[in-house]
């Protein structure tokens, strides 16, 4: 009996739980990840501010993506002039999350130790996210400066800015036993004409949800003992929270050999040739950091073809 109920049991670390609260038609996300934040951090020796700031706008690509119902793929990318250049997490409808950050390792150490936030990691520059359904459908982006300490702040000015929607987002990453986990909680006010509200939604109800939201603490939120359903549970069921069936996440890369070599066919021979190194041209994938090599009866298999 006891097996048959673990095995029924709904996993609790990589979900997304979307939820409703009835009583104002504010909707939600939960997300918890564990090991597939874990494996995409470690495949790569990031330093720890690094593999920290990484992990945020890793769950919260999961957050937003968990948000859209089509299908396709939703990516969050940073661009600034600090010593994290660049980051990118994106996340396929089906789950399959991975993510990478380019950094400067000697400006890096600069930073004075505790400086972990985005002005002294990113610098000035904007934060991007893109919604991509493939074609025939047109893709959607938007893009907001980097103003606030965290991503969750950056995020929250852009949608009280540019979408004029209302939304809570909390975050929070960290190392609990060796192991890097992350989890956030995303609430977002639904228009009043929509028929999950079905009646306006007074400012009383918003500001509630908001208290409640931060009485989450960090350890309830990251932590593996509070099962996500008991914390959503804990924190809004006088609001009426209903949840809805969870997703899964899944560390997933979509590099591959027949990927590059289409890549490699389509640049000029001459400039491929000038990539070699030891006989063999070797691509790295920046996601995963797995490595590909192409020797010469490769690149002469790809270019008769």
């Amino acid at each position: 009996m006891r097996k048959a109920a673990a095995a029924r049991r709904q996993p609790d670390d990589d979900i997304i739980q979307p939820f409703l609260l009835e009583s104002s038609g504010i909707r939600g996300n939960l997300v918890r990840l564990g090991p597939v934040v874990h494996e995409i951090l470690t495949r790569h020796a990031y330093p720890a501010p690094v593999a920290g700031l990484l992990s945020d706008l890793l769950v919260l690509d999961a957050m937003l993506a968990g948000l859209i119902k089509r299908a396709g793929i939703f990516s969050l990318q940073t661009k600034g002039d600090g010593a994290v250049g660049t980051m990118i997490a994106d996340m396929t409808s089906s789950g399959d999350l991975r993510g990478y950050a380019a950094f400067n390792a000697e400006r890096l150490a600069a930073i004075a130790a505790g400086r972990a936030g985005v002005p002294a990691l990113l610098g000035t520059g904007y934060l991007a996210f893109t919604a991509d359904p493939g074609p025939p459908a047109e893709r959607y982006q938007g893009i907001v400066e980097l103003t606030g300490e965290t991503l969750a702040e950056c995020l929250q000015h852009y949608f009280r800015q540019s979408e004029q929607v209302n939304s809570g987002l909390i975050v929070a990453t960290g190392q609990i036993g060796g192991a890097w986990r992350a989890a956030g909680l995303v609430l977002q006010r639904l228009p009043e004409d929509s028929p999950a509200v079905g009646q306006p939604m007074d400012e009383d109800a918003w500001r509630r949800a908001m208290i409640l939201q931060a009485s989450c603490t960090r350890a309830e939120l990251i932590g593996p003992d509070v099962p996500p359903n008991d914390l959503l549970y804990r924190l809004f069921h006088e609001e009426g929270v209903r949840v809805f069936r969870r997703r899964t996440v899944k560390a997933g890369c979509r590099c591959s050999r027949r990927r590059l070599e289409q890549t490699l066919r389509a640049l000029p021979r001459h400039e491929v040739e000038d990539l070699r190194v030891d006989g063999e041209v070797v691509v790295t994938c920046e996601f995963c950091n797995r490595t590909y090599r192409f020797d010469t009866a490769a690149l002469a298999r790809i270019y008769a073809s």
